[in-house]
């Protein structure tokens, strides 16, 4: 009888390791682990408890905005619309509330519809015409924009609601401060990461974003999973909105102007790709942590915010450099 090799003895562990260095998140991961380890050699406030909570408050708003921004662009689709809708949304809510319009939890409800209603409406106009995502979201993040101006009459609205700034409040861990809006975010990112992860409507979302008349041909319903994934990126814009309002304490119909774009770069540096079907929430948080470690980094070592920005858009051609030579290379 001749020795044979099991063939899970040693061929698992090469195939393991090829997985490990090939999955998306691997890079950003090094990214981000090699830019923690440079600034706390630069700088000693950088490696404090304080200044990560600082960070992950920093990003929160961006954060949410992004997990909404991950599941379009799953699909093969993109929103210009989210820091808009956002903007009006938090408006919405601080007005009503600050006013005495509605009770602030109603306000709060009230603020989510809006925005969920503006992300139905993005993925109906999407499928149902159908307008390329691009259009769609563009103009509605002029209406979304003007909207919020109309009803603000340019007003940043102040002395809102305990129930409105309450997700802004702290608690200590140890010797650090933890907002409730910081554990919000990551809650959600666990959600939805388990959501696209274990549950067949994230299976079906990757599916549509690999080829639409595949997953058309495998029984999904893909208009309406495409409206669905619009719709609950609108009600996680919502969140941010809430999120924006405990952070600040105001409501600012200036807000979120550049938060479409921040959402996307913390999409793309996290792996996730642009043609749809690849990419995870996770990378998305870790897109989104790499945003904040180097601005939080450069403003300590008293770098100029222009370069903060310079920097930013070398990381986002680099990460779809790579990602388009590892679709060349999986062909």
């Amino acid at each position: 009888m001749t020795a044979t090799t099991p063939p899970y003895a040693d061929l698992s562990a090469p195939g393991t390791a090829r997985r490990l260095l090939t999955a998306p998140t691997t890079g950003p991961l090094a990214a981000l682990l090699i830019a923690c380890v440079f600034f706390s050699f630069s700088t000693d406030q950088f490696l404090t408890g304080g200044n990560f909570s600082l960070i992950v408050q920093q990003v929160m708003v961006v954060g949410t905005l992004a997990i909404g921004q991950t599941l379009i662009i799953l699909t093969a689709g993109i929103d210009l619309s989210c820091g808009a809708v956002m903007a009006l949304g938090s408006i919405m809510m601080a007005r009503m509330a600050a006013e005495g319009t509605l009770p602030p939890l109603l306000a709060i409800g009230l603020g989510l519809l809006v925005c969920g209603g503006f992300g139905l409406l993005n993925g109906v106009l999407t499928e149902k015409i159908p307008l390329p995502p691009f259009i769609v979201t563009l103009g509605m993040l002029n209406v979304a924009f003007a909207l919020t101006h109309i009803y603000s009459n340019e007003q940043t609205v102040t002395q809102l609601p305990s129930m409105l700034t309450a997700l802004g409040q702290t608690f200590p861990l140890g010797h650090t401060d933890i907002t409730y809006g910081s554990l919000v975010t990551i809650a959600l990112f666990l959600l939805l990461a388990y959501a696209l992860s274990s549950t067949g409507w994230g299976r079906h979302v990757y599916a549509l974003g690999n080829s639409v008349e595949a997953a058309r041909l495998n029984g999904v319903r893909t208009s309406r999973l495409t409206i669905g994934v619009y719709t609950v990126a609108g009600l996680l814009y919502g969140v941010a909105a809430l999120l924006l309002i405990s952070r600040t304490g105001v409501g600012d119909p200036q807000a979120g102007q550049t938060d479409n774009l921040d959402s996307i770069t913390a999409v793309v540096i996290g792996g996730t790709s642009l043609f749809g079907g690849r990419g995870s929430v996770l990378g998305t948080f870790i897109g989104v942590l790499i945003v904040g470690v180097f601005r939080n980094g450069l403003q300590l070592m008293g770098v100029a915010s222009i370069y903060q920005t310079l920097i930013t858009g070398i990381l986002v051609i680099l990460a779809v450099t790579v990602d388009q030579f590892s679709r060349k290379k999986a062909r």
